[in-house]
């Protein structure tokens, strides 16, 4: 186990360290945890061969960087545009082949409700196809 598992070189108390998780876990699933269980289904489906907690993360960085740009560029192309560039930084986390389902992810994500209800499999697919991947490369169409 790796000491900053301990929290031996944070220099937040106990009570901001609870908090800015708890803030983060409101940004992430503002739904609360139906919202999370739904997501974490879906993400089994779409990725099947991976550890949940993997695709967990790598969607999250995702919806990180897409809400980054998008503030920033104020239009959804141009905002994808921006996460492809962002996401060589983060390749270890975010594989290039999997962005589009990822970014797919995301942008369903936006829609979902209090009812927490996602978008199935394939209609994540078919907005990722929409979005500009075909086979294993980027289209620019």
């Amino acid at each position: 186990m790796a000491l900053g598992e301990f929290g031996m070189f944070s220099w937040k108390s106990k009570a901001a360290q609870d908090e800015q998780q708890e803030e983060y876990a409101r940004w992430a699933f503002p739904h609360g945890q139906t919202q999370r269980d739904n997501l974490e289904k879906l993400l089994g489906e779409m990725f099947p061969k991976d550890r949940a907690s993997a695709t967990l993360i790598s969607f999250l960085t995702c919806k990180e960087l897409f809400e980054a740009a998008f503030k920033e560029c104020r239009s959804l192309y141009n905002a994808i545009g921006a996460v492809r560039k962002a996401q060589k930084r983060y390749r270890h986390i975010l594989k290039e082949k999997d962005l589009p389902m990822y970014l797919a992810l995301v942008i369903a994500d936006v829609g979902v409700d209090e009812r927490c209800e996602y978008a199935d499999a394939d209609e994540i697919r078919d907005i990722a196809r929409k979005l500009g991947w075909v086979g294993a490369k980027w289209t620019t169409a």
